[in-house]
């Protein structure tokens, strides 16, 4: 394959946009929103001014060439186009200054890549569906352009996610970006999202660092979530990294830490970080039950 001239410009543009983030952005909190008809609507979760970014989860269904499908739980329904509803949600959020992303996969679902060219076709899905391409009269969440693609990757294949990144980075123009996000488990390097990651592609990474006892807080005791840290953010090539926790006791198997130490022995250590973003919740409906965010966003 002859080699692209544009290919090292590219990269190098790339580089610039992922310092500019870092210098431009005060940290936030990012939270999962859609898996619980009881959280509230997507402009009252904006509406609360406690998070920067909302990961919208999931589209659960794509790939290996069948049609996709978006699932909101219990807030609307796809099949009788009954979440287009949220498209002037998401027009309040970002008018709100808050980022909107459609997360893709989770824990449930029928989702994979078969080939670089399924990864393509996905990609092409998405712009049209969901971002800013215009040739689909059906998009599942209406007019509104979200903001970019979170890559939330527990099941299915281990492959082409990084084909996925570099075609979607593709659609990103000056006057739109279309950020990427991805949410690994801590065990470094991820085993579905690690390739992908060292596109060096990513705007936003939030690292779920709980229901892995090897890397993350277990009573009392802050190390093996620290290291992990500090191996994410010395590793890996992104614009942000997020310390990616559960809102609540119950919204995890493990991993949950009190607020009192997140703010006095944790986020003191991880803020040093130049990479530091933020912290990123599991999820809207457990933030709700918890008052989490309530507790840490002063020190977030």
């Amino acid at each position: 394959m002859a080699r692209n001239s544009q290919t090292p410009l590219l990269l190098l543009v790339l580089s610039a946009q992922l310092v500019l983030i870092r210098l431009c952005h005060a940290s936030g909190v990012a939270v999962y929103w859609g898996q619980n008809g009881n959280e509230g609507t997507l402009a009252e979760t904006c509406a609360t001014g406690k998070y920067k970014y909302v990961n919208i989860a999931f589209l659960n269904k794509f790939g290996n060439g069948q049609t996709p499908e978006i699932n909101l739980a219990g807030h609307c329904n796809p099949a009788s186009n009954g979440c287009t509803i949220v498209s002037s949600d998401i027009t309040s959020c970002q008018s709100q200054g808050v980022k909107v992303l459609l997360s893709l996969g989770g824990g449930i679902g029928n989702y994979s890549l078969a080939s670089p060219a399924d990864a393509r076709a996905v990609a092409d899905y998405l712009w049209h569906n969901f971002l800013g391409g215009k040739k689909s009269t059906s998009r599942p969440l209406g007019d509104a352009v979200l903001d970019g693609i979170d890559f939330d990757i527990e099941l299915g294949s281990t492959q082409y996610w990084d084909v996925l990144a570099r075609s979607l980075k593709a659609y990103s123009k000056p006057r739109r970006a279309v950020y990427l996000a991805g949410a690994p488990q801590c065990p470094f390097p991820d085993k579905f999202l690690g390739g992908a990651l060292n596109t060096g592609l990513f705007d936003y990474v939030w690292v779920q660092f709980y229901n892995n006892p090897q890397c993350q807080y277990s009573s009392g005791n802050t190390d093996n979530l620290i290291n992990s840290w500090n191996k994410w953010t010395t590793s890996i090539k992104a614009g942000l990294i997020f310390l990616g926790l559960p809102a609540a006791p119950e919204a995890a198997g493990s991993g949950f830490i009190p607020a009192t130490v997140l703010n006095s022995e944790v986020l003191p250590v991880i803020k040093k970080s130049p990479k530091y973003g933020g912290v990123m919740l599991w999820s809207k409906f457990y933030d709700d039950q918890s008052g989490y965010s309530s507790s840490i966003i002063e020190n977030v």
